[in-house]
């Protein structure tokens, strides 16, 4: 009966999770497998006859890269500028490292061109890299020797991603935050404060012509003349002694002092009929505008005191656009207040439903760009394949944010449970499929080729670990990342994802992983041509 249930692929493939799940709780000197040992347990099943449609391990992969790419759009563009250049050299050192390992190893071991290019493709675990190199070849040999280095290529390269924070000593945790605080360092902490009107150059002149918010970069959320609490509008005229509070960094409230007077501490209160609300954007007309565009202060007699964003306090210049999610603290009248909420939205349901078709359609332009063919000449071609496709169209949909109507944008639960049934699918098929021949190519083809593939391996991860750290001197998590795309490896990617609540290593991953698949696609190409 067992045996019969095996044979059904839904039994299977929740069978290896479950287990996987068992053996990745299992901790042995701190370090567990975590969603990894999935690909563990599928091998295993693999060798035992135990099949999962390739179609499923598709389907997961192509679920698992899309959510990659939507997640990390947003900080894509902007981590391509500030790192960009340095994780892309350490990008090309980990393919151009394969490719020299492997030809050095060829004439070492004296390695048929064919079995060469298929272990680098293997090793990489690039099946664009075998496509290509079975199409320079006409050789059998090229899957064969793919076949041999893949797994490893796959096991090494998770194996690499959880042992390395424990042999550098870094607690990814602790990196995490500390990039975390020098990320919110860029965004000046917002406070709160009182100021007593003394300077006589604006008496009588109104906050439109003193132009507070561009001179000083403050926000003056209320103001206080005898016992009267006022929302200030454009028009509204500055008089000798009154109270005013403002929002804004240390340096806005300073500037500020300097025009109105001395600073005090304390809060001014609200009258009945007046409140500062916390309102949540989530209507998709809203979406893209500026805030200057919603003209809060003259439509309602509200003013925008800060808008908190990834948990971030922004300061609420004219020119901020506007994003899903955006909590904006207002301060006005409650009536004017509740037209605010109605027309930013304020349903915080609305962010937690998931909307499919953006994703269905976003993964059909994917497939769409992958299957692209660009010609470089010289008999040189590249397409973005599967993998490439759908992860470029993702993280530009993402960066986009917003077409008409259609948010390339999904909440962070629906991401994330999307995420881990895509790479569970995925881990699922690709161990069992390289289980099936594990053992049996170990017997035809012995450990030489095997070995070359695990030198290909393994090589380019140190020697990016060693540039990556003691040249460039970037941290752990882009790292990771980094190894992890230079490597093509999404199974890596998982692991890495699996070890720290950051993005960082997914945005790493994203921007160098293109770069790594042309660039392997383009060498293997010059391989199979060039050396004989």
């Amino acid at each position: 009966m067992l045996l019969d249930l095996l044979q059904s692929s839904y039994f299977s493939i929740f069978l290896i999770v479950a287990l996987g799940f068992m053996l990745g709780r299992i901790k042995i000197a701190g370090l567990s497998l975590d969603v990894s040992a999935v690909i563990f347990i599928a091998l295993a099943f693999g060798h035992w006859g135990v099949s999962i449609p390739k179609e499923l391990g598709n389907f997961g992969l192509v679920l698992f890269i899309f959510t990659i790419g939507i997640q990390a759009g947003p900080g894509f563009f902007s981590s391509f500028r500030s790192k960009g250049k340095t994780l892309i050299l350490i990008t090309l050192l980990i393919v151009a490292s394969a490719c020299l390992t492997g030809v050095g190893l060829k004439y070492f071991f004296d390695i048929d061109t064919p079995s060469l290019v298929g272990l680098i493709a293997g090793a990489l675990t690039s099946t664009p890299g075998l496509a290509v190199a079975i199409d320079s070849t006409q050789s059998p040999l090229a899957s064969i020797a793919y076949g041999i280095a893949y797994p490893f290529g796959v096991i090494g390269v998770i194996l690499f991603v959880k042992l390395l924070p424990k042999l550098l000593r870094i607690d990814l945790e602790e990196e995490a935050k500390r990039l975390e605080r020098e990320r919110r360092s860029q965004f000046p902490e917002l406070k709160t404060c009182l100021f007593r009107v003394s300077n006589p150059t604006v008496f009588g002149r109104t906050l439109m012509q003193l132009n507070v918010r561009s001179m000083t970069g403050a926000i003056i959320s209320r103001l206080q003349r005898g016992q009267e609490i006022i929302i200030p509008k454009a028009h509204t005229v500055i008089e000798k002694d009154d109270c005013i509070q403002a929002v804004g960094s240390e340096e806005s409230l300073n500037n500020l002092a300097l025009m109105l007077g001395s600073r005090e501490e304390g809060e001014l209160p609200l009258s009945n009929t007046q409140s500062i609300e916390s309102l949540l954007l989530t209507k998709k007309d809203m979406i893209g505008k500026q805030l200057c565009d919603l003209n809060l202060q003259r439509n309602f007699g509200c003013t925008v005191t800060r808008v908190r964003r990834s948990g971030i306090d922004l300061s609420p210049s004219a020119n901020l656009e506007l994003k899903l999610g955006d909590k904006l603290m207002v301060v006005g009248e409650k009536e004017g207040l509740q037209g605010v909420a109605a027309l930013i939205g304020n349903d915080a349901k609305k962010l937690s439903d998931t909307d499919f078709f953006p994703i269905a359609m976003g993964i059909v332009l994917g497939v769409l760009f992958g299957k692209l063919n660009i010609s470089f000449g010289g008999g040189l071609s590249f397409s973005p394949g599967l993998t490439g496709g759908i992860l470029m169209m993702a993280l530009v949909l993402s960066a986009i944010g917003k077409t008409g109507p259609i948010l390339w944008s999904m909440t962070g639960h629906a991401n994330q449970l999307l995420r881990q049934l895509g790479l569970l699918l995925f881990l699922a098929e690709v161990g069992t499929s390289a289980g099936k021949t594990l053992v049996a190519t170990f017997q035809e083809s012995g450990f030489m080729l095997f070995g070359v593939g695990a030198a290909i391996t393994l090589v380019p991860m140190l020697l990016a670990t060693i540039i990556g750290r003691l040249v460039f001197k970037i941290s752990i998590l882009d790292l990771l990342g980094t190894i992890t795309g230079g490597m093509t490896s999404t199974p890596g990617l998982a692991a890495a994802d699996s070890m720290v609540d950051s993005n960082i290593p997914g945005v790493a991953y994203a921007t160098v992983y293109p770069i790594a698949m042309v660039f392997l696609i383009l060498f293997i190409q010059m391989i199979a041509m060039l050396i004989v």
